[in-house]
């Protein structure tokens, strides 16, 4: 089963990565590469990326013409989708124990930061499969 891990950010708080110190950013990436590694070498890995800032962040609906309408950056959101991972793994059971280890990565004097991470089977079923 393939499950999307979704590391959300607050909204509040965001900037303040960029205030971390350089050894609390390494300390931070040496935990998340660790967890790449693992679940690259279990045959669990699918895809990682990190998203750009939200200031650059647009939401998108379509105009009355079928056009793009951009509505700027997400004024409502608390939280915002920092990066996610993909794995495919036997159980939901693995993929919230790989999002608890995430969410326990390091952050400023090497205290886990606790940022929640949305856990969402992938839909693989066919659209006629569908309900």
């Amino acid at each position: 089963m393939k499950y999307i891990l979704m590391m959300n950010a607050p909204k509040a708080g965001f900037d303040t990565y960029r205030a971390w110190s350089e050894k609390d950013v390494q300390a931070h990436y040496a935990v998340l590469r660790a967890i790449n590694k693992d679940v690259t070498e279990s045959g669990e890995f699918v895809a990682t990326e990190g998203l750009a800032w939200p200031h650059e962040a647009k939401l998108v609906r379509t105009g009355k013409d079928g056009s793009p309408v951009t509505d700027g950056v997400f004024p409502e959101s608390k939280e915002f989708l920092a990066g996610y991972w993909i794995v495919d793994v036997e159980t939901p059971e693995r993929a919230y124990e790989i999002a608890a280890r995430i969410s326990a990565a390091p952050g400023p004097g090497g205290v886990p930061t606790d940022m929640p991470i949305e856990v969402r089977q992938i839909m693989t079923a066919k659209p006629a499969e569908l309900p």
